[in-house]
């Protein structure tokens, strides 16, 4: 019944009748000064310019490209070099990655920079210093460790060095600790102190030498062999391999490595095995006859273990992918090789462990967009769907204190009616008259802002309500319904009684009027 009543007074009110007497304006005025207020206006006209500028930053956000510090080492090495040419070469490319660089002194800074959250990715050497936050995206280069010594000096092991004095090339602590591990494997002890003259028995002399004065060294006796430390595969290695084999009378050379590559590892678990592959080396018979197994270090970029699995193979990618480009800048890219592992799981977990984000490269199963941000998706669908429900626990709660408020105004306006019937005095009857004006237009009110039909819903609503006439039409006009004029109509007519009254309730109040006064 009451909202019966409430949509009687809306359709009375759209037929152009006044809710509160002669000088109110009609519902239909009321409706389109709210339809047309410049906040609503203003609300649809910045709504999608609102979602095209978060579209535009989320993609702006989503597509900029992850800048990554890396630091890089040893300096005057070949490592920062080929660094610095693959972040000119991200940069000249608009990659999705970019490249900070860091430079450091050794790869023990390098590798405690890594291991102290300062940089993203690090030139690390694992056998010097292996940051526990590390995993291997790239082995950038390979260290054989191997000794090359003329044949006729009769040297062809380890154990034959004891009394004699062993050239290096490299002057990095380092490489002196790791020649150092392997004489000392052989009971030998290595001096880099040891006066001229001779050496005793089971000591083996280390004396520094460069390239350049390395054939006068073998010459004059003041070294008998070379250990090195260097990429088999070398044009380094290929000079000095000539340079023995000079020294020789026969220009024969010997070379060989560490022996039982397998024990020096379980000794030394941050070392690798590196295969000298036969015939290598050039001349006369070549060398070498068959394959030499030795142990060797690596310099290898590594990641922060919380560097995410997409970028880290992006950066892997990336790196493999531009190896040729590289090699133009530097040399040293040709070097640049992928770590060996036999099983997903042995990566993870190997002493020198990958990072997923490599293995994700090396295996081809990178993460799509969808797997990429689907936490975020989730969180967002979870979110926005919290937020509509709480919204229409909102419009619900708000609907149901609207259609209370009907009520209450729907029974008071029923409530007049009745006194009206018994009323007497005048000035009752107008204040009965203007009550009935405001529970009327609060019953309008409230009912237009619950049924408030979409936009081009109202445009069509408002050009029909204008009627023929506006449109070019010739019709007759349309003639307002008679106000009661007889208060003392049947009973048996009551409800046409009731729909005059509330569609025009101070005409009624006031056909009332003489029945009280009779």
């Amino acid at each position: 019944m009451h909202g019966h009543a409430a949509k009687l007074t809306r359709n009375a009110a759209c037929r152009g009748l006044p809710l509160s007497g002669g000088d109110a304006a009609p519902l239909e005025d009321v409706r389109l000064r709210e339809v047309g207020s410049p906040i609503r206006r203003v609300i649809w006209f910045c709504a999608p310019l609102f979602a095209l500028a978060v579209a535009s930053l989320a993609y702006a956000y989503l597509t900029q490209p992850t800048t990554l510090v890396v630091a890089v080492a040893p300096n005057g090495g070949s490592e920062p070099a080929l660094m610095r040419a693959y972040a000119e070469a991200l940069a000249k490319g608009k990659a999705s990655i970019r490249l900070r660089i860091v430079p450091f002194d050794g790869v023990r800074e390098s590798a405690e920079a890594l291991r102290d959250g300062k940089v993203d990715l690090a030139v690390v050497r694992p056998d010097v210093s292996m940051p526990r936050n590390g995993l291997t995206l790239a082995v950038l280069r390979e260290q054989a460790t191997f000794v090359v010594a003329p044949r006729q000096g009769g040297i062809d092991g380890f154990p034959a060095l004891a009394g004699r004095r062993l050239g290096i090339l490299a002057p990095r602590k380092a490489d002196h600790a790791l020649v150092r591990s392997l004489v000392e494997r052989h009971g030998l002890e290595l001096r880099d102190d040891v006066p001229e003259g001779d050496v005793p028995g089971r000591t083996v002399a280390l004396v520094p030498v460069e390239e350049g004065d390395l054939r006068r060294f073998l010459s004059e006796g003041r070294i008998a062999a070379v250990v090195l430390l260097t990429t088999p595969t070398s044009a380094a290695a290929q000079r000095i391999v000539g340079i023995v084999r000079g020294a020789d009378a026969n220009d024969e050379a010997t070379l060989f490595g560490a022996p039982d590559a397998a024990s020096t590892l379980a000794r030394l678990p941050r070392l690798q095995t590196v295969t000298i592959p036969a015939g290598l080396y050039d001349g006369q018979p070549r060398l070498l006859a068959e394959d030499v197994q030795t142990v060797g270090s690596s310099y290898r970029l590594m990641a922060r273990s919380t560097l995410s699995r997409s970028v880290a193979a992006e950066v892997t990618q990336h790196l493999s992918e531009m190896r040729a480009l590289l090699s133009e800048a530097t040399p040293a890219a040709e070097d640049i090789s992928h770590p060996a592992y036999d099983t997903t799981v042995g990566a993870t977990s190997a002493r020198l462990p990958i990072h997923p984000g490599a293995i994700d490269y090396y295996e081809r199963e990178q993460e799509s967009f969808i797997e990429r941000y689907e936490s975020w998706i989730y969180l967002v669908a979870i979110f926005g769907g919290s937020l509509g429900s709480v919204a229409a626990w909102l419009r619900q709660r708000v609907g149901r204190i609207r259609r209370e408020r009907i009520e209450v105004a729907t029974l008071r306006l029923l409530e007049i009616r009745s006194n009206a019937r018994s009323a007497t005095d005048r000035a009752e009857l107008e204040a009965m008259a203007g009550e009935t004006d405001d529970l009327a237009a609060s019953i309008a009110r409230h009912a237009m802002r619950r049924t408030s039909p979409a936009p081009w819903r109202r445009r069509r609503s408002a050009w029909m309500r204008r009627g023929p006439l506006s449109r070019g039409a010739s019709v007759a006009p349309r003639t307002p319904p008679q106000r009661l004029t007889d208060a003392r109509k049947p009973r048996h007519d009551d409800v046409d009684e009731r729909h005059s009254l509330r569609a025009h309730p101070r005409a009624g109040l006031r056909a009332l009027g003489p029945q009280s006064q009779a």
